[in-house]
């Protein structure tokens, strides 16, 4: 039997993925995306999206990600709403890499991975309940919404602080719940919490509950994790800020990560340390984590592609 190879795989189907698969289809690769357990990803979660330019009025970020998806296909992508399971990939230039999406096996000679990462949760009921009603994990996308409102921010580490003070400017207060009795961040981002008038730090104090009418969060309900006393805070928003997990779990031993997951490319572009293996957005970036910036890596990832495969002929 002959083995269809394939000149271009797209695993995941955030902005990047979708993104890739624009340029990959425009240059005649004929792209076939696999949309994973979430098509659309991180995007598919958040409501409102104000900050992706080129919308004056904002959209909704299942909405952007139709737009997305729909423009891909306009130019002959191919969408398989199925996951990726495993991977085998060649370490050859001009070899071929194989994916499996169950047992369906897949021939490809490039690969653009854009899984993305899943923002950690503490686990709570209440935060499912409450999310997209006042419960959010990114404050540069949801914080704007929030002026002048008082606000919970929980976790310890520099993304903790990170979203604290970006949200400091917009909101009245800010109470962050760190669990032990010190930050994890960094020097330089404690000084400047501790130098925000509008933030006040709770030690040893964790999120248990939320409570609101119509999922809309009223208030946090908070344990002091030393005298075992609960109290209750009135805000409106509640931002977990505990860290994300790239969803590279396919990939260990394959590929090279970083400590903590996220897959580690070549400065200034999408490439791997194995060739014709490509990644783009949150999987390979815990720094920005944005929709542009995410779609920004899946065009440089495509182009990659591109060159690469020019280069083989």
């Amino acid at each position: 039997m002959e083995q269809n190879i394939l000149d271009c795989v797209i695993v995941g189907s955030g902005p990047s993925g979708f993104t890739a698969a624009i340029y990959a289809a425009r240059a005649d690769l004929k792209p076939e995306l696999y949309t994973g357990l979430e098509p659309g990803g991180q995007l598919t979660t958040t409501t409102e999206v104000d900050n992706f330019p080129g919308y004056p009025a904002g959209i909704t970020g299942p909405e952007m990600m139709m737009d997305l998806q729909k423009q891909a296909e306009r130019f002959d992508t191919k969408v398989h709403y199925e996951m990726i399971t495993k991977v085998e990939f060649s370490k050859e230039v001009g070899g071929v890499h194989k994916l499996y999406a169950g047992n369906k096996e897949i021939f490809a000679r490039t690969v653009i991975i854009s899984t993305g990462a899943t923002a950690k949760y503490l686990g709570l009921e209440d935060e499912k309940k409450y999310a997209g009603g006042g419960v959010s994990a990114c404050a540069t996308c949801d914080g704007f919404f929030y002026k002048g409102k008082d606000v919970v921010v929980v976790g310890a580490g520099d993304t903790a602080a990170e979203e604290a003070t970006y949200l400091a400017k917009l909101c009245k207060k800010v109470t962050m719940l760190v669990r032990k009795d010190v930050f994890r961040a960094s020097k330089a981002m404690i000084h400047r919490v501790h130098s925000t008038p509008n933030i006040e730090v709770k030690f040893h104090h964790e999120l248990i509950a939320i409570e609101g009418e119509n999922n809309l969060v009223e208030r946090a309900v908070v344990i002091n994790n030393q005298t075992q006393e609960t109290s209750k805070i009135d805000v409106d928003g509640i931002f977990i800020a505990i860290g994300h997990k790239p969803n590279t779990d396919i990939f260990v031993g394959q590929i090279d990560l970083d400590e903590n997951g996220y897959i580690v490319t070549e400065r200034g572009s999408a490439r791997t340390n194995l060739p014709g293996v490509f990644a783009a957005g949150d999987v390979q970036d815990h720094i920005y984590r944005q929709a542009i910036t995410a779609a920004g890596s899946g065009c440089m990832a495509a182009m990659d592609a591109e060159k690469y495969l020019a280069e083989l002929h």
